[in-house]
């Protein structure tokens, strides 16, 4: 395969990002070059895997800056994307038009690239690293984008973002499926993840599952000598500040017989709020999850598309307690396929926390359908399959 030159965009976010990143180096390794544009406080995470970064400046909201906080409201939280978008597009117009890519790639919410792709006659590739339109999608989802138009601010939001489109030349000037429904999708998810999977057009859309690499240079850790079973408890990185639930957890688990108990509690929250730990609890502000959960029995997470497809792939029953976004949807997957237990955080009392880990890890048949889906996961190809089907895409040399 000729040397090409591939471009990556994304956004400033862990979960649009880490992804992404497996296949980013396999095509590193395999000899392309590989530009990566995002903000730059995640250039050592891009530059690691052999990509070079192309540095753009963001508008979103990220946690460590002066605007951190995103607004509760979804036409609020739709806006604050759309004016990133009409922020990075100049930029990235400036910066790749003497530097032409053979191919973008973009995450789902890196769709300024599709714009350039379409501008430049070159082909466009979407990473999603979430589900993806299914045959009779906007049919489904009319009734929320309708209730979204009856707001005037809603009526606004779509005006200006089909406004924006015809401006910058693009064919699909409908918001909706400019940017749910890309002409190419390599899917980084396990399709059992995958609502209406078999509604899913696979000519469109293929699913790749989780693309995990080496991660020795985030740490590891060791299962202590002579324990039983480990659970891991994380609320992932942004919805850490949670004291009354790892309280409650404390409560569930403490000196249960047989477990070891890992906490991550993220940087907010003081350990010395919670009281004396029981002697069968580590608690710390971060973890190596992938590597805890590699030798963990059970997990209890937020349910997000990442730690929940860690779960999957490492075979472990989940107690999922959502905190926002698609974790809801995520969380009832999980009962669906048989593997987990949703938990709002109002209902996770020590009491049903408790039961639901022994009800989960105590069934036969929680074991044997996690053993299957384990399987299908590995078996979806991950970053090398994706990196084939990129090639597959490239253009002739010109």
């Amino acid at each position: 395969m000729p040397r090409a030159h591939i471009a990556m965009v994304s956004i400033p976010a862990h979960g649009h990002v880490n992804p992404s990143l497996e296949v980013i180096r396999e095509l590193v390794a395999r000899g392309h070059r590989v530009t990566y544009a995002n903000d730059a406080s995640f250039a050592d995470r891009i530059r690691g895997t052999g990509a070079e970064l192309v540095p753009y400046t963001s508008t979103l909201p990220r946690e460590g800056t002066a605007n951190e906080a995103w607004p509760e409201d979804t036409i609020s939280q739709l806006d604050v994307f759309l004016q990133d978008a009409r922020a990075v597009l100049p930029q990235l117009r400036a910066a790749y038009e003497k530097d032409r890519p053979d191919l973008f790639l973009y995450d789902i919410a890196g769709y300024v690239a599709r714009i350039l792709a379409e501008n430049w006659e070159r082909p466009a590739i979407q990473l999603s690293p979430a589900f993806v339109a299914w045959d009779g999608y906007e049919q489904d989802m009319a009734p929320m984008v309708e209730a979204l138009k009856a707001d005037p601010r809603g009526v606004d939001y779509y005006q200006r973002f089909s406004s924006w489109l015809a401006e910058n030349r693009v064919a699909e000037t409908d918001s909706n499926l400019f940017v749910g429904r890309p002409r190419r999708s390599l899917v980084l998810i396990p399709r059992a993840m995958q609502p209406n999977a078999d509604r899913v057009d696979p000519t469109r859309y293929t699913f790749l599952g989780p693309c995990f690499g080496d991660r020795s240079d985030q740490g590891t850790w060791k299962r202590p000598a002579g324990v039983e079973k480990v659970l891991l408890i994380s609320l992932g990185s942004a919805f850490t500040q949670q004291p009354d639930f790892y309280r409650a957890c404390l409560a569930a688990f403490g000196h249960l017989p047989g477990w070891h108990v890992v906490m991550q509690i993220g940087r907010h929250v003081d350990p010395a709020v919670l009281g004396e730990l029981p002697a069968n609890f580590e608690v710390h502000p971060w973890v190596p999850q992938l590597s805890v959960l590699a030798q963990a029995n059970a997990f209890i997470t937020h349910a997000g598309m990442g730690g929940t497809q860690e779960g999957l792939f490492c075979g472990l029953p989940m107690i999922a307690v959502p905190q926002a976004a698609d974790q809801f949807a995520n969380a009832d997957r999980l009962v669906e396929l048989g593997v987990g237990v949703r938990l709002d955080t109002a209902q996770a009392t020590p009491e049903a926390l408790r039961g639901a880990l022994l009800q989960l890890t105590g069934d036969a048949r929680v074991t044997a359908r996690l053993a299957a889906i384990r399987k299908e996961l590995r078996e979806e190809g991950g970053a090398a399959r994706a990196a084939d089907l990129i090639e597959a895409e490239l253009p002739p040399r010109r």
